[in-house]
């Protein structure tokens, strides 16, 4: 382990972890699709938002300040958490470039931080394809990474897709009044991920490591169109009609995995 770096006050870097969580699915009827968003308005309305930042707060070892929270109509949710600092030194795992924990706590030095989660439920208006977008935000000020948080979020949530942006605020300056932009290693947010994330999806990253600025995409390998069909009508379809839908889901996957409208 490297020595640790002497600071002049506190540690300025603000280190920003975004990222979009897709599911992806087919309800056959309007009386499914709608369903279907009463269905994640229930799984993730604010209270079981909250639980999981809640979580996330204990992972890396902050305070929490104040929570807001709110359930829209008709669909959708957001909750933002401020948190605070907690007075002790971080161990060498909560730097180093791995994966965070699933259910382990892990203490950090934070001051005025955030955490917000936003939930967009949405339906094709004609395909009948479902689109479930969760956008979460961890912004800490200090010395551990929200990195460490990304392992325990990505396996709350039925992800088929997720963009994952990671980037590095400001400076911080040490006693010889040298500034430096980045304190800790990162070659890629591939790294913090565990070895069962990595083997279930296709990943691609975008870097600018000049501007500490990281960028990885996710797209689940797998694909079992029956994960896809949500309710009872889509029992019935056809072979035809089967192969029609999948067709249509592995498109809007695409589509949100390289960012674009793609031709059939």
């Amino acid at each position: 382990m490297k020595s640790k770096l002497k600071l002049h006050g506190f540690n300025n870097l603000t280190k920003t972890l975004s990222f979009n969580i897709y599911d992806i699915c087919y309800a056959e009827t309007p009386e499914d699709q709608q369903a279907y968003v009463q269905y994640i308005n229930t799984e993730y309305d604010a209270e079981r938002l909250t639980q999981i930042l809640t979580d996330v707060v204990d992972i890396i070892g902050a305070n929490i300040l104040n929570i807001a929270r709110q359930d829209y109509d008709p669909q959708g949710a957001s909750v933002t958490i401020l948190i605070s600092e907690q007075p002790v030194e971080p161990t060498a795992s909560q730097i180093e470039e791995s994966p965070g924990p699933l259910p382990d706590t892990i203490l950090a030095h934070l001051d005025k931080s955030h955490i917000t989660v936003h939930t967009y439920p949405e339906i094709h208006p004609v395909e009948g394809i479902a689109t479930f977008r969760v956008d979460i935000d961890v912004s800490t000020c200090g010395v551990i990474s929200p990195l460490k948080a990304l392992n325990y979020l990505i396996h709350q949530f039925d992800s088929d897709i997720v963009t994952v942006d990671y980037r590095v605020r400001g400076f911080t300056r040490d006693v010889q009044g040298k500034k430096h932009f980045i304190d800790h290693e990162i070659n890629s947010i591939q790294n913090y991920l565990s070895d069962d994330t990595q083997d279930a999806y296709q990943m691609t990253d975008v870097n600018v490591y000049q501007e500490n600025l990281f960028h990885t995409k996710m797209l689940l390998k797998d694909f079992e169109l029956d994960n896809y069909l949500f309710g009872d009508a889509t029992r019935n379809l056809s072979a035809e009609q089967r192969k029609q839908v999948e067709e249509r889901v592995r498109h809007e996957m695409l589509e949100i995995f390289y960012a674009r409208n793609m031709p059939r």
